[in-house]
């Protein structure tokens, strides 16, 4: 039998190595919390008995019979200590049992305050062991969620294989969890596969929301907001001179807000001399509203922010500004689809607080991938406003057509199949999640 110890951040990553170092047939002896993350001990040719076969089904119910038991065990100790400590202190008092037939009576006399006991060690070690026992069954539940996400993932591919390959195939998009399955549940009637897929695609191109009226043509004022990198200023310039071509330069003006890129100002500066359009620098700590108020006759005002991180006191300021009385802006999330979920992830939840109107997605030219975007805007409700696929100021600025996007994201799909152990661990994912339904 081969033991080995395995170290890792969290209990998916633990369980990756054991896998790629032992295979899929190593069996979990040990599992505990360590400073910086998580260790597993596995073993190879682990026999639990020599009478009894190693059942996988039969094991997972096993182990969540025996985290069940324990998680019982430590609610019902809390739950009791009190009623037991409430019991103790009833029986120092003299001798005579209390029943319902002998009320207690008051005492006579006032007892003087007597000084606060100090903390029994009894009762810091109780909570050490608490402590210590609510680890353990964190770490077993996490470790039960990653072998529920592989059983389940293997449990759809032999029942449902049709729903399994529509899966993979969501994957390879790069949609959500979440989005994949609600996709899957509206399609789980259709046999045919082919139908199912198109089926599929329709219903997500209906999820997508785009803009009633193109923003340019309502008018108003239009801000630019995201981090640094996106593409606001470039898309701010596609705007300009797609607004410019069609109605001419006399009802435009342009607006910057950022103060902290070297060379934003003079980059507006240029383009404002280009288009003969008038540019208006507001500094930090500069009132926006009375930066506007000369702009008021304009038709369209479009506004260039600074993308700055989520910690910088600068970038509140900046959004309480276009979110404050009297400036009535539309702010637009521009995401550049090159970039990580968890970045626009961030992003969005960063720049909510001001109010959005919407998206625009910009560097299709570039993209792997549309589904992290297209996930975020379905999930989040950003109706999707302008798309950009290139340098060309304003050739490559587009009105989005959903079916269009949709196609779009499916020709710039991972040319892989996503792995095994990333169908499970997205399993594991939602297996814990609430109102799932998989399989």
């Amino acid at each position: 039998m081969q033991v080995k110890r395995f170290f890792a951040a969290d209990m998916r990553q633990a369980m990756k190595l054991v896998r790629d170092e032992l295979g899929a047939d190593a069996a979990i002896i040990g599992n505990r919390r360590i400073a910086g993350g998580v260790e597993l001990t596995a073993a190879l040719d682990y026999k639990l008995s020599a009478l009894a076969p190693r059942v996988p089904n039969l094991e997972l119910e096993d182990e969540l019979r025996k985290t069940q038991s324990r998680i019982v065990s430590a609610q019902a100790e809390l739950t009791t200590r009190g009623d037991s400590d409430a019991a103790t202190n009833r029986q120092l008092f003299a001798g005579l049992p209390l029943t319902a037939a002998e009320p207690l009576m008051e005492p006579d006399f006032v007892e003087p305050p007597r000084p606060a006991a100090p903390v029994p060690a009894a009762a810091a070690v109780d909570q050490r062991l608490f402590d210590s026992m609510r680890s353990e069954l964190s770490g077993l539940r996490e470790l039960l969620e990653v072998q529920l996400g592989s059983l389940a993932w293997t449990q759809l591919q032999g029942h449902k294989p049709q729903q399994a390959n529509l899966w993979r195939r969501l994957q390879r998009i790069g949609l959500s969890g979440p989005l994949s399955r609600e996709l899957l549940d509206m399609t789980c009637d259709i046999d045919e596969p082919r139908h199912a897929w198109r089926m599929l695609l329709a219903h997500l191109a209906r999820m997508i929301h785009t803009p009633d009226i193109e923003p340019l043509e309502e008018g108003g004022v239009i801000a630019m907001v995201g981090p640094a990198g996106m593409g606001k200023t470039t898309t701010l310039a596609k705007l300009a001179a797609r607004y410019v071509l069609k109605y001419g330069a006399q009802n435009l003006a342009l607006v910057s807000m950022d103060s902290f890129r070297i060379g934003a100002q003079e980059q507006l500066k240029t383009l404002g001399r280009i288009l003969n359009v008038s540019v208006t620098h507001v500094d930090p700590g500069q009132s926006l509203v009375q930066a506007l108020e000369p702009l008021l006759r304009k038709r369209v005002v479009l506004i260039d922010t600074a993308g700055l991180q989520a910690s910088d006191p600068a970038l509140r300021m900046q959004l309480e500004s276009l979110a404050g009385r009297g400036i009535n802006a539309r702010n637009y999330l521009v995401l550049a689809t090159t970039s990580q979920k968890q970045v626009l992830t961030a992003a969005y939840h960063s720049y909510k607080r001001c109010g959005l109107a919407g998206c625009i997605l910009t560097k299709l030219d570039e993209t792997a991938s549309l589904g992290e975007v297209l996930s975020l805007a379905i999930s989040h409700e950003l109706p999707v406003a302008y798309l950009t696929d290139g340098p060309r100021i304003p050739d490559d600025l587009h009105l989005p057509r959903r079916h269009q996007l949709v196609s779009r994201a499916v020709s710039v799909q991972m040319q892989e199949e996503p792995s095994e152990e990333a169908m499970a661990d997205m399993f594991a994912d939602l297996y814990h999640s609430p109102n799932t339904r998989v399989g």
